[in-house]
């Protein structure tokens, strides 16, 4: 198995595990990079709080890349966070497109913590309809389906892998660690925004 693929198998275990909701849930990093120790990574979070969290020994980096919303197409599998309702179909703030090997990360609709109310949902799109100057996506996933709005306003970004050299200091990263026994934090696989994009979640 190559080390992209083990990555995204990681990566796709702690979005089911998000959906579960467990008793000692994942903590969800948001930050820029202060510094890259080896596979000791120490982020500066949105309160200005520096954390440090140690990398597994094959940690993954997954670049995020502005794409477009003539990039979501019927058939892909996305994730997407919405706030609100509008005409009946959920607002979309982001849509994260996934390459093919991510398919089923994390699907289903649920509780995110990007802003107050705001949800998660992803799952594969069933079709999309042009609506003015928006779209709306319907989206189905295990036991259901959303509509999801996506407008002007909506961010749309894109996954590749990049290498471990882009954890360089004031990157901007999105991960989900683990925290163990003792308090700290650890995690396999980093998300960082490339050429200027801030890593939606």
């Amino acid at each position: 198995m190559t080390r992209l693929a083990v990555g995204l198998s990681v990566a796709a275990v702690a979005a089911t595990a998000l959906a579960q909701a467990p008793a000692n849930p994942p903590v969800r990093l948001r930050g820029t990079v202060e510094k890259l120790d080896g596979q000791n990574l120490t982020v500066k979070d949105r309160s200005g709080q520096s954390m440090n969290v140690k990398l597994a020994d094959n940690f993954v980096v997954v670049g995020i890349f502005k794409g477009s919303v003539a990039d979501i197409a019927s058939g892909k599998f996305i994730g997407t966070t919405t706030v609100g309702e509008r005409d009946g179909a959920l607002v979309a703030q982001e849509v994260h497109i996934f390459p093919e090997n991510m398919r089923g990360t994390g699907e289903g609709h649920y509780d995110w913590d990007l802003k107050p109310e705001s949800k998660m949902t992803n799952a594969n799109v069933a079709n999309i309809v042009s609506v003015a100057n928006d779209r709306v996506m319907t989206v189905q996933y295990k036991g259901g389906e959303k509509k999801i709005l996506v407008t002007k306003d909506t961010v749309v970004v894109t996954y590749a892998p990049v290498d471990k050299s882009e954890l360089k200091p004031g990157a901007r990263v999105f991960l989900v660690a683990q925290k163990q026994p003792d308090g700290s934090l650890t995690a396999a696989r980093v998300n960082v925004g490339m050429k200027g994009q801030t890593p939606p979640m």
